[in-house]
């Protein structure tokens, strides 16, 4: 928001997906719409102002220490989904062109809003903790 904490990534995906999982949702306001990118692709301005917080046994949050803008979600645990960065769509200069093609944790959506379009793969949380592992640890 405010520009103290920027970075570039070269591999961007141009899909995205949503996370309706609690945590997330207390994070954002909302859902997390995140798009995932490999962390080898995303080179730090200045990491000043950028501070982290672990947000559970397996994974961090970082977020600017000057406006409290969240800008990342990392799995810190080794496994499938280490080594990858989850962006939250919003950071980015520009936002558009990415299309969202999943969502999880759908049984926690809250029933007061929904996402246009159709053909999005949608995981439970019960689908989630069978895919990965981790999620069923605590």
């Amino acid at each position: 928001m405010c520009g103290a904490v920027r970075f570039t990534a070269r591999d961007v995906p141009s899909h995205f997906g949503a996370c309706h999982c609690e945590m997330c949702r207390r994070w954002t306001g909302s859902a997390l719409l995140g798009v995932t990118v490999p962390e080898e692709s995303v080179a730090w301005e200045d990491e000043t102002h950028l501070k982290r917080i672990t947000s559970s046994h397996w994974a961090e949050r970082g977020f600017c220490d000057q406006c409290g803008t969240g800008m990342f979600f990392r799995v810190t645990q080794e496994g499938v989904w280490s080594g990858n960065i989850e962006f939250p769509i919003g950071v980015f200069d520009d936002p558009n062109g990415f299309e969202m093609d999943n969502e999880i944790y759908i049984d926690h959506k809250p029933d007061s809003f929904s996402y246009a379009g159709e053909g999005r793969k949608l995981l439970t949380r019960a689908d989630c903790v069978a895919k990965f592992s981790v999620l069923g640890d605590g």
